[in-house]
């Protein structure tokens, strides 16, 4: 398995992805998709294996500003490819990305019924900070989960 940055070839394929592991209305429209990727803001990893896509996460609040908090807009994995570590390899390159550009934490909200997703992010340091009442539609709770990257105080 390896990971790289998004480029704009992949969009297509990264889309085909979204649709195998959302459903409406949950799934992200082709647009907003796009608009996601393309960015100055966020940043997209691809994970592949065997020269086969596998996964992609985007990260956004990418910016040159100390303190600055990013966010996990989301990470996704075929089922065919998950507990290979793909998933964790998506978040190393995530939290690389924000500690480049100095953030100080690291966020993502998770459905509260995604026990796979809420094991990954606790066993990579995540720790639940709340629950957000129908965060997902239809009605669906999502937990609210950060990392800190770094202090932001002087040493």
């Amino acid at each position: 398995m390896q990971s790289r940055p998004y480029t704009p070839d992949d969009f297509l394929t990264l889309y085909a992805i979204e649709e195998v592991c959302f459903q409406p209305p949950l799934r992200f429209d082709r647009d907003y998709m796009w608009r996601l990727v393309h960015s100055r803001g966020t940043a997209t990893w691809i994970a592949e294996e065997n020269g086969r896509m596998a996964g992609f996460a985007i990260v956004e609040g990418i910016r040159k500003s100390i303190g600055a908090a990013a966010y996990i807009l989301t990470l996704e994995v075929l089922p065919e490819f998950r507990h290979r570590g793909i998933g964790s390899e998506l978040l190393r390159c995530v939290e690389d990305s924000a500690r480049v550009a100095n953030a100080a934490t690291l966020g993502l909200h998770v459905d509260a019924t995604n026990a796979g997703a809420i094991r990954l992010y606790e066993a990579h340091g995540f720790r639940c900070e709340g629950r957000e009442e129908n965060f997902y539609p239809p009605g669906r709770a999502a937990l609210i989960y950060r990392k800190v990257l770094h202090t932001t105080e002087p040493g």
